[in-house]
Order: C-alpha cells, then sequence, then structure tokens
C-alpha cells in the first residue's frame, strides 16, 4: 500500500485534494456536495484506548473534508462509552461488537456504519487455567457485571458449553483492574492494550485466548464505528466524510505504524510509544475491506441472543442499527 501523502504535510494539514488522495485512490470530496454541518463530535479516552488509532488519525483528514468544528470529547470514566454516545455527549463511537449490540436491543438510536480492526483483546490466565473450559469454578475479574469484559468473556464461555453465571464466579473490580490479577484477586482478566502488554513486561499470567489469531473470535471485527441515528439521517454526507476519514486513518496504521504511533504520542491521545507501536503491530487495521461487517454483527447478535443477553433478534438488531451504504461506497473508492 502507498502512502501518497509525506509526513511532513500529513502533520501541516496539507491541502483538501492531497489529503482526500492520501491512501489509495478516492472519488475527490470536491466531487460531492459539501457536508450538511462542518462539526463533528468523537470519543477519545485520555491515558488509553490504544485500539481507537484509525479514529485519533481521522482529525487531521477531517479538516481537508471541510470540518472546521472536530472535537475529540472525554466523558465519564466510571461509564463505559457506550453511555456517552447514548447521552448525546459524542457524534461517534468505537466499541466492542457485543456492546453496540447490547446498546441497539436497549433501544438507543445507534446506526453501525463499519468495522474498524480486528483483534485487541487476550484473556490472560495464571497456572491454573490452561484453556477456557478451565474456567469452571474458576475467578474472572470485571468491572462490573454489565460491563464489556463479563459480556465478551461469558460470550467465550458459552460458546465452549460452559454456563457463565453458575459456572464462573465473577470478582467486581473496578480500580487497579490489571493489578488484582497481579495480586491474584483472579484467575483470569480480559485484557486489551495496555493493560495486556504491562502484564506481559511484568511476565505476569499467559494468554489462552488471544481475539486477533484464535477464531472464531479472529474471523469477525473486533471493535465497529457507530453513529447518532440522528446525525447520519441528518448529515448523510458529513457522515460518509466522517467515515472515509477513519477508514483513511485504519489505512495509515496499517501502513506505517511507527508514524501513527508518533502521532497518537504527539497529540496526547496515549502516553507510551512503545506500547502504541506494539498495538499497532498487533491490531489487523487491514480488514476493513476484507471482512463482513454485516456478518460479524450476526455472528455476535445470535451468541447474545442464545444467552439471553438480548431480546431482539440477530435480523432485527441488524435492520434497526445498521447502515452499510457508506461503506459500500467507500469500498469502491478506497482501492488499496
Amino acid at each position: 500500500m502507498q502512502i501518497m501523502q509525506t509526513r511532513r504535510r500529513f502533520l501541516a494539514g496539507a491541502a483538501a485534494a492531497s489529503a482526500a488522495g492520501l491512501i489509495g485512490t478516492s472519488t475527490p470530496a470536491w466531487a460531492e456536495p459539501p457536508p450538511e454541518t462542518t462539526s463533528v463530535r468523537l470519543p477519545r479516552y485520555i491515558g488509553g484506548a490504544y485500539c481507537w488509532a484509525g479514529l485519533y488519525l481521522a482529525g487531521e483528514m477531517l479538516r481537508a473534508e471541510g470540518f472546521t468544528d472536530v472535537r475529540y470529547v472525554q466523558g465519564d470514566k466510571k461509564v463505559d462509552h457506550s453511555a456517552w454516545i447514548a447521552n448525546g455527549e459524542t457524534d461517534f463511537s468505537v466499541n466492542y461488537v457485543p456492546i453496540h449490540l447490547a446498546s441497539i436491543d436497549a433501544g438507543v438510536p445507534i446506526r453501525v456504519l463499519t468495522g474498524l480492526h480486528s483483534g485487541c483483546l487476550e484473556l490472560i490466565a495464571n497456572d491454573s487455567v490452561k484453556r477456557i473450559s478451565d474456567l469452571r469454578g474458576k475467578r474472572v475479574g470485571v468491572f462490573t457485571l454489565d460491563s464489556p469484559q463479563y459480556v465478551l468473556v461469558s460470550l467465550m464461555a458459552a460458546y465452549v458449553g460452559l454456563d457463565p453465571v453458575n459456572d464462573i464466579e465473577w470478582v467486581i473490580e473496578e480500580h487497579n483492574f490489571a493489578e488484582g490479577f497481579v495480586e491474584g484477586k483472579y484467575d483470569a482478566v480480559l485484557g486489551q492494550p495496555p493493560r495486556t502488554q504491562e502484564l506481559r513486561s511484568r511476565k505476569v499470567g499467559h494468554t489462552i485466548l488471544n481475539s486477533t489469531t484464535d477464531p472464531p473470535w479472529s474471523q469477525h471485527f473486533c471493535c465497529m464505528i457507530s453513529a447518532t441515528a440522528d446525525y447520519v439521517d441528518r448529515h448523510p454526507v458529513a457522515t460518509k466524510r466522517v467515515l472515509r476519514a477513519i477508514l483513511k486513518g485504519a489505512d495509515l496504521c496499517a501502513s506505517d505504524p511507527p508514524f501513527v504511533a508518533q502521532q497518537m504520542v504527539d497529540r496526547g491521545f496515549v502516553p507510551s510509544y512503545d506500547y502504541a507501536l506494539q498495538t499497532l503491530h498487533d491490531i489487523r487495521y487491514d480488514r476493513w475491506r476484507d471482512y463482513d461487517a454485516e456478518a460479524s454483527m450476526r455472528f455476535y447478535a445470535l451468541r447474545m441472543h442464545e444467552t439471553g443477553m438480548v431480546k431482539s433478534s440477530p435480523q432485527e438488531i441488524i435492520a434497526t442499527g445498521t447502515d452499510w451504504r457508506f461503506l459500500d461506497q467507500l469500498k469502491r473508492e478506497l482501492k488499496t
């Protein structure tokens, strides 16, 4: 994949024409109608969310897409960021597929628009646990019993025949999450960057599932992009432009990890260059064109419906909470 814009020009905020062709070839932004709004609010998570790199890189390119008011919003860190978009604090969100599904099932007016990347999760355990089936009777640490960690580990456990409610002892640890595992408060924990790198550097625990490499989880998107239904309906041109900038950011993550890692640190999104670089090398940002976004939604929706986590059928959720038209257009426009 060829980068058609130099790093210096990227940093300087290049002209719209060159930014529109940052990666691959695309329909020029000037050939489209102007965006209905020039404002957009994107989420940020200060000190973490290393796997949001594609979203973080979009800001500079959005200005070239005609946006004059690009804000990265930090919501309440005490709640999952699905609450930020539900409360109207952000226009777009990036989250695990099951969390989007739970929001849609609960009636939150969002539309999932595309997958961002596959893989960013590792289920790490102590020596008493060699595989997921060994979690029977074991302690698993989670923030809360409705947290993404609980949902995802429950789905992984149910997939191999365990009863997540009765076979696993869930330990609530709202603070010092990774440290609780180090201290032996629980036998396993689901982590994401940078917590997984921190545990690995300390030689604590071992990975029993890696969503980047272990099927079926590696065969689906890990995180997907959503927007409020109101923003999509009122601003379809702006929505497409935002999505194009994010996906160009994903392409840049795949093609030049060192540059992206430095940008994430320089712009204050994450503190560690080394952890950012390792995350970019580990996560598959090159799969947004190849993986079937709807298939990922259906896979997780089936698992959640089977475990009683959602009441709606997979087809109902997909019909209500997705919009693939922008992704279909961008797959044609953004050629590798």
